[in-house]
């Protein structure tokens, strides 16, 4: 028997009845942006990981309209490196970020990163065109996302530029929503919004929801669930620090050598999120040899410290710390981890970030004034 596949309304109605019955999706103003906005318009060819590989499609493609609807990035653009540059977000996790911007008719969103834009026309179906400025360092996304509203029947303001530092010449804005990874919340962002304004942003690898305070101040708890966007770049052409670079120097430097006790698996996830807020810029990854031994390596760019860290076997949490350069990365790390096994490994969600006017970060446990911890900058 022969079976139609389905089409792409179909498949929009499947994925948003699925994030309604997920809790991704709370509103019916949003659900109705998801079932009208098409996505596959937005993303002619991308490329899916699953499982270790990756598997291109592309128009033409009998399998291409029901991949563009499944919920996970779509990869659209790499570097020279073969490094993902820009994606289109996986729905359930963008539908989670607009619903935490909590929007009101007539508010206008300041928008951190095109992509592909998809999620520029989301808002716009929301909001209003007039109502989203969205800002990107790299003009040929700018170009590409911009043709692709006007096909669907949106023009909201795209701006070539550094997000980081936004769009003054719309400002004030009443929301600010990054889609792409940032390691600290510029001043800019702050300075550009309106008192009780949102931002909603990824920072290491959690997603924070802040309020903003008429002193340009900002506080609030981050969002269940993790991730990590794709690094926000100063300039179009800007090459990452990637794994596969560093994978041969991290595994022959030599330096100091000690014995250490390690407070929490390293790649569990509470420690992951809070190594990627006290280190965002420093490159993290896990190698394993033949024989099953984990070696975790640490690097930073603006020192050229490095650290690696190597299960030994002697007992069930000590390990060899390897690590060169002026910063003593795991000595920097550790205190954290330790009140992090102490507290008995809360989950992400019960921390909160607080940003002073003078742009300081503190991270907080359930309560600002409570256990707390101030980030380097």
């Amino acid at each position: 028997m022969i079976t139609e596949a389905p089409s792409a309304d179909e498949l929009r109605q499947h994925m948003a009845d699925q994030m309604v019955r997920a809790g991704c999706i709370r509103s019916k103003p949003w659900r109705a942006a998801f079932l009208s906005v098409p996505r596959e318009l937005f993303v002619p060819d991308f490329t899916v990981r699953s499982q270790g590989s990756l598997h291109r499609y592309s128009q033409g493609d009998p399998a291409w309209l029901a991949a563009a609807y499944q919920d996970v990035s779509l990869l659209t653009q790499f570097d020279q490196d073969g490094t993902a540059t820009s994606s289109s977000t996986q729905p359930s996790l963008m539908a989670q970020m607009i619903e935490a911007l909590d929007v009101r008719d007539g508010d206008t969103v300041l928008e951190i990163g095109a992509g592909t834009g998809y999620n520029a026309a989301l808002l716009s179906h929301r909001l209003g065109p007039d109502h989203v400025v969205t800002v990107d360092v790299d003009p040929e996304l700018v170009a590409a996302a911009a043709a692709r509203l006007r096909s669907a029947g949106y023009e909201p303001a795209l701006v070539a530029g550094d997000g980081m530092a936004g769009y003054p010449e719309r400002a004030p804005y009443d929301r600010l929503l990054a889609t792409c990874g940032v390691g600290r919340i510029p001043t800019p962002w702050r300075e550009q919004l309106r008192p009780g304004s949102v931002i909603v942003a990824n920072i290491g690898c959690g997603i924070v929801r802040l309020v903003l305070g008429a002193d340009h101040s900002a506080g609030g708890k981050f969002l269940h669930g993790l991730a990590a966007f794709m690094t926000a770049r100063p300039t179009p052409d800007a090459l990452g620090i990637t794994a596969a670079r560093l994978v041969h120097p991290l595994l022959t430097w030599s330096g100091e050598t000690r014995e250490i006790t390690l407070p929490a698996v390293l790649d569990a996830p509470g420690a992951q999120f809070l190594t990627s807020l006290l280190h965002p810029t420093v490159a993290d990854f896990a190698l394993m040899d033949s024989e099953g031994q984990q070696t975790q390596c640490f690097f930073d760019p603006e020192s050229s410290s490095w650290a690696r860290i190597t299960m030994t076997g002697a007992g069930v949490m000590t390990a060899r710390l390897d690590h060169g350069g002026p910063r003593d990365l795991w000595a920097e790390r550790e205190p954290l981890l330790t009140q992090w096994r102490d507290a008995e490994r809360p989950g992400h969600e019960r921390y909160g970030l607080t940003v002073a006017p003078d742009g300081v970060h503190t991270l907080w446990l359930d309560e600002p004034d409570g256990m707390s911890w101030r980030l380097p900058d």
